[in-house]
Parts: structure tokens; C-alpha cells; sequence
């Protein structure tokens, strides 16, 4: 009896040290900016309703989690396509959107890296105005600001049209030289206001500048009434941002492709500019602002 006891005993102290091993939790790796903050509380909460447990790790510099998932230390990560072509693979060639996910797809899966269903959002560079002053000068398109700042420096040279830019792509090789050069853009250095890039949003809706860099998602877009314009020569590349997932990790986790795919169908520049509003402008926390979210489409 005492035997039976201990069998009994010692495999059901078996049964869960392997329960416990299967249930490692997965490690989610995000950035340290806004948008990357919900995103990480929207997955935790919506894989642990699928049954998932999840370690959230934030605040995570880009370089440092492209190598810990390579070095399978990390799990699954919210990624931009542009980052991975731009800054991880090398690739300068200006490409669609379509052709910038499949290039980093088929070159990451070298990696063990899965590239799952991208969101409907592109959270790239572009440059913004004031809504009512873009609307009052019929200002929707880049082209249509580089024909502003000629007709100035024509017939008003004393008059400077300024923008705003950060420190980094004022430098940059892939920035503001060749982005005057695609779009036949002639600037005087007094012309270029550098900045940190969180002051540009702030600059533009205070009028400091007349035009600044921005990136298309920010909440400041949205609660500073910004007009966003057009790229309409195509110069900035494609950053959808998707869930990436190692190989292994998605082998070993049945129904974990299909839940993240699910999340990435919710996302819009719409929906994620007003989320990011929500903490940015409003100062809600971005777990409240994740689970509210999930709620209203009936994830949670």
C-alpha cells in the first residue's frame, strides 16, 4: 500500500514538473516608446486569455532584442518592417510595402524568424502642419509644400519657411540630403530647426515651425490637430509593424500564430494614432488603455 502510495506519489510530482517545463512562460521583448507599450499590454492580456502566460519585457533597445531572439532569449517581439530592412538586413532600395514584407520575410526566416500577418499601419516619417493652416494654404502633399517654400523664397526671400527636424535625420545618409534631392527641395541651413524629435510636435502646433518631421502614428498627430502630408514621391519607407515570432516558439505553442495574427488584424494608423493619444495626450496608463481596447472588440 505504501508502495502504491509512493508511485502514485511520485508521478503525479512528475506529471507536474513537466506541466511546470511546458508552461515556461513566453517572453515578449517591446521598445521603449508609446505605441510599443500598449502593444506589449495588449499581447500579454489577450494571450493570457488564450491560455498563454506571458513574460513582458519592455523598454527594450531594438538592437538587443533582434539579438536575443536570435540567440533564442526572447520569444516573439512587435517588429517594423523597415527596421528589419533597413537597419538589420542592409537594404536601401526603395521598395513598396508589399515588397518591404516579403524581402524581410524571406530574409529573416534565415534566422529562425517568423514574420507573421502585418497590421493595416505604417508608422513611418512624414511631415505635418498645422491642420487649419495646411487646409488654409491647400497644402495636402509634400510636393505641394516644396512648391510653398519656392514661391517664398521667391517672392519673399526674407521671409524663411522653417522646419523641424531631429538631430539624427538631419544627418542621417538615408535622410534629409536625399530626401531634398527626391523632391528637388532647396534649403538655407537658417531654414532647418534641429530639435529633440518629441519638441517637433510642440514646435509645429505652437507655430515655432512651419513644417516638421514626424512619425505618422504618434498620439501627438492626433491631440495636436496635425495634418499629415502626403508622400507623394514614396521617399520613406514601409514600417508595418508585425509580430515576429521564432520559428521553435511557434512550433512548440499550437494556436499562438493564429492569436497574434488575430491582434494584427485590429490595427490601423486610425486606431493605433487614437490609442496612443489616449496616453500621450490624456495620460491614461497603456495597460488600461490595452484592455479597454480589447474589450470594446469583444477579445476580452
Amino acid at each position: 500500500m505504501k508502495l502504491k502510495t509512493l508511485l502514485t506519489t511520485t508521478l503525479a510530482a512528475a506529471a507536474l514538473l513537466a506541466s511546470s517545463v511546458q508552461a515556461a512562460p513566453l517572453v515578449l521583448a517591446t521598445k521603449s516608446f508609446t505605441e510599443q507599450h500598449i502593444l506589449s499590454a495588449m499581447t500579454a492580456l489577450y494571450l493570457q486569455k488564450k491560455g498563454f502566460q506571458v513574460d513582458a519585457r519592455t523598454n527594450i533597445a531594438t538592437v538587443i532584442s533582434r539579438n536575443a531572439m536570435i540567440n533564442k532569449q526572447i520569444d516573439m517581439t512587435w517588429e517594423y518592417t523597415g527596421t528589419s530592412l533597413i537597419i538589420f538586413n542592409q537594404i536601401k532600395e526603395r521598395m513598396t510595402p508589399e515588397q518591404s514584407y516579403e524581402t524581410v520575410k524571406r530574409l529573416d526566416a534565415k534566422h529562425g524568424l517568423i514574420w507573421l500577418k502585418p497590421a493595416k499601419m505604417n508608422n513611418t516619417y512624414a511631415f505635418a502642419m498645422q491642420r487649419k493652416r495646411a487646409e488654409a494654404e491647400n497644402i495636402s502633399t509634400m510636393s505641394q509644400m516644396v512648391a510653398k517654400i519656392e514661391q517664398i523664397r521667391k517672392n519673399d526671400p526674407k521671409h524663411n519657411w522653417l522646419l523641424g527636424l531631429d538631430l539624427e535625420f538631419s544627418g542621417r545618409s538615408d535622410g534629409m540630403k536625399p530626401l531634398q534631392k527626391a523632391y528637388n527641395m532647396e534649403l538655407d541651413r537658417p531654414q532647418i530647426r534641429q530639435m529633440d524629435p518629441g519638441l517637433v510636435y510642440n514646435a509645429i502646433r505652437d507655430g515655432f515651425v512651419d513644417a516638421g518631421l514626424i512619425y505618422t502614428t504618434d498620439g501627438r498627430v492626433k491631440g495636436f490637430d496635425l495634418k499629415v502630408l502626403e508622400d507623394d514621391k514614396g521617399f520613406f519607407p514601409s514600417y508595418a509593424v508585425t509580430p515576429v515570432v521564432r520559428k521553435d516558439t511557434l512550433e512548440a505553442n499550437p494556436g499562438l500564430a493564429e492569436a497574434l495574427n488575430t491582434l494584427s488584424d485590429q490595427l490601423d494608423n486610425e486606431t493605433i494614432t487614437t490609442l496612443n493619444a489616449r496616453v500621450d495626450i490624456d495620460h491614461e496608463s497603456p495597460r488600461r488603455v490595452a484592455r479597454d481596447f480589447l474589450k470594446q472588440k469583444g477579445l476580452l
